[in-house]
């Protein structure tokens, strides 16, 4: 009988390992029904499993798994089976035993363990000490039937698979690989990322970890990655689905092809896998192009490629999100175009998201809301990034004033809007409540905004929050701060600037400008004071409407001067003071855009009509 010491020679030689592929897909196509009990068919139908054994030992796999993926108590009680857990186990051992020596090779057999299939406390009724003992009852009748190695696939649940490891420890030390499944986002069922799987299956002491199932190839690659920074001298396995399944005519149909397998064994390898195999969706002539690939490669023995990156954050490490849309833009060079909304006072959405389509098709790149503008009640602006998000296709910038709240709600505040898939922020320091409805609701805080992007960029985006407490994954947050170019006291301002870029801020949105010497002037004063603007500048565009408008928004907003030129060009356009406005906005933007990478466009009165004129308007108009 093969040792398990074979398997340690294997991964110590660093000689790739080839598993084999499905044998639920298999045995569908011969026409067993999903309804049946797959692991009871080693008793009713033995010849059925040892003959795909056999066809995955032809096409050249080195492990067999057993037929026992779904042998536990919980799940053949399903089938009422559950008192037959040792009688259906060991026979599944001796059914790829009987493959192999029939075989005449060396190949070892691997007792395959799937999840329990319910859900173990706090987040069902399965106590762990029950998760354990059922665990225990499957893993001893492997042992005892003489399985070579132990492997725990398709688990989608951290705390369960802590528990199958701990039963395979206290029972024997053979060899143990360990893999979770991943959703479409590249997390588990219960939101866990591939580092931090990583660092909890290595110490929970299984020998070999990875990935099975889940997607395909190119999803399993990312999640190799990830887990190999998080766990750079661990070793892995990886084995794919053959793509997302569809159903056609009737029957589950798998995209990927043979072919395409066999050009992923080796780019596994290459990427740090020590074992590779399939899953769902796979079968013996995946398994066999597999084989010939990494038989003819050039290289055998395959060194795992350089880490381009290693985690030293702690305790969670970096963000794997991938950056956001407008992160993306504004590191290209491309030059961006925001569109700030008002959330609305009532609870329907239907104006602001028509909208929201409105600015979408004219070209904007990204829209903006507001918290609470003028410090009037509205509906909260995250509620609305994620309708405008998920209705409109767009992504969104929300406004998160520090003002109003303490240290418990920021930080929670700033979790709910990441759950909801909202990640660039633009930190303020909000509307003082005096000005609004509620002049005495309370207006104090614990943060100011360059406190508040610290949180944020040096806290929340490496796992930690305020206090340093880990939150169990970094968040991937795009922070934005607010500038005054053409502020009355520019010192002060260069030195806020100056502050919150050291805090992390990602990017800059300035309020309404109509001197762009004066702002531009700013700029030089920042790179002759500190170097470079090491960050983009995104410049506000405030498009005048009226004579009215004009007075209001110089006289009464802080921080907005407006010279007389332009004040008389707006009055004396009469009734045309809308569209003079909007062209007096693209033509400000013509002379800035050699300093800026960006218009942050604030429709007045919400009229996203002009704003799209403008939009539309920027888009023709090249740096002067």
């Amino acid at each position: 009988m093969p040792s398990q010491n074979l398997f340690n020679e294997w991964l110590a030689s660093g000689e790739i390992i080839l598993a084999d592929g499905a044998m639920g897909t298999i045995l569908h196509s011969r026409g067993i029904s999903f309804n049946v009990c797959f692991d009871d068919l080693n008793l009713s139908q033995p010849t059925l499993i040892t003959d795909i054994h056999r066809a995955y030992l032809e096409a050249g796999a080195q492990i067999i798994e057993t037929n026992s993926f779904g042998a536990n108590r919980y799940k053949l009680a399903e089938h009422g089976l559950e008192q037959r857990v040792a009688e259906i186990n060991a026979a599944a051992v001796d059914l790829a035993r009987q493959a192999i020596t029939a075989s005449d090779n060396d190949s070892l057999v691997a007792g395959s363990i799937g999840p329990l299939g319910v859900r173990l406390a706090p987040f069902g009724r399965v106590k762990p000490e029950q998760a354990y003992d059922a665990y225990y009852e499957q893993i001893e009748a492997l042992i005892q039937a003489g399985a070579d190695l132990l492997i725990f696939e398709t688990q989608n649940d951290l705390y369960e698979i802590q528990e199958a490891i701990r039963a395979a420890r206290a029972i024997s030390d053979l060899p143990v690989i360990a893999t979770l499944t991943f959703t479409r986002d590249d997390r588990t069922l219960l939101g866990d990322s591939p580092r931090r799987v990583a660092q909890v299956l290595v110490e929970s002491g299984a020998q070999v970890i990875g990935a099975n199932c889940s997607g395909g190839p190119a999803q399993l690659m990312r999640v190799l990655r990830q887990m190999r920074a998080a766990a750079p001298e661990a070793r892995f396995s990886v084995m794919p689905n053959a793509g997302w399944p569809e159903r056609v005519a009737g029957r589950i149909m798998y995209p990927a092809t043979a072919d395409y397998f066999a050009d992923y064994a080796i780019q596994f390898c290459q990427a740090g896998a020590s074992v590779v195999g399939g899953c769902c969706g796979t079968t013996p002539e995946h398994i066999a192009n597999m084989r010939a690939a990494i038989d003819t490669a050039d290289k055998p023995r395959l060194a795992p490629e350089p880490l381009l990156f290693k985690s030293t954050a702690s305790p969670a490490g970096p963000s794997e999100h991938p950056p956001t849309e407008l992160a993306a833009r504004l590191a290209s060079g491309q030059f961006v175009i925001s569109v700030e909304m008002d959330p609305p006072r009532g609870f329907s959405t239907h104006k602001l998201l028509a909208g929201a389509h409105l600015l979408a098709e004219a070209g904007a790149d990204v829209i903006n809301v507001a918290d609470s503008p003028m410090a009037r009640m509205r509906m909260s602006p995250w509620a609305v990034c994620q309708l405008i998000q998920r209705d409109v296709g767009i992504e969104s910038v929300l406004h998160f004033p520090t003002r109003g709240r303490n240290l418990l709600r920021v930080q929670g505040d700033l979790l709910a809007a990441h759950a909801v898939g909202v990640r660039n922020v633009f930190v303020v320091m909000g509307d003082p409540t005096a000005i609004g409805d509620y002049p005495d609701a309370m207006d104090n805080f614990d943060l100011v905004p360059s406190g508040l992007i610290k949180l944020i960029k040096q806290g929340f985006n490496t796992g930690v929050d305020h206090s340093g407490a880990d939150i169990g994954e970094a968040t991937s947050f795009f922070v934005g701060t607010a500038l005054n170019l053409c502020s009355q006291d520019p010192e002060r301002e260069l030195r806020l600037l100056h502050k919150k870029i050291a805090a992390g801020a990602d990017f800059i949105l300035t309020q309404p400008v109509y001197l762009p010497d004066l702002a531009s002037s700013f700029i030089d004063s920042y790179r002759e004071r500190f170097g470079e603007l090491p960050i983009p500048i995104i410049v506000g565009v405030l498009p005048l409407y009226s004579k009215g408008h004009v007075a209001f928004l110089h006289n009464e907003v802080p921080g907005i001067l407006i010279p007389p030129q332009i004040q008389r060009r707006i009055e004396q356009a009469g009734d045309k003071a809308a569209n003079v406005g909007v062209e007096i906005a693209v033509d400000l933007l013509a002379e800035l855009r050699r300093s800026v990478q960006g218009a942050y466009i604030m429709p007045p009165f919400s009229r996203f009509d002009l704003a799209a004129e403008i939009i539309e308007g920027i888009r023709d108009v090249k740096p002067s």
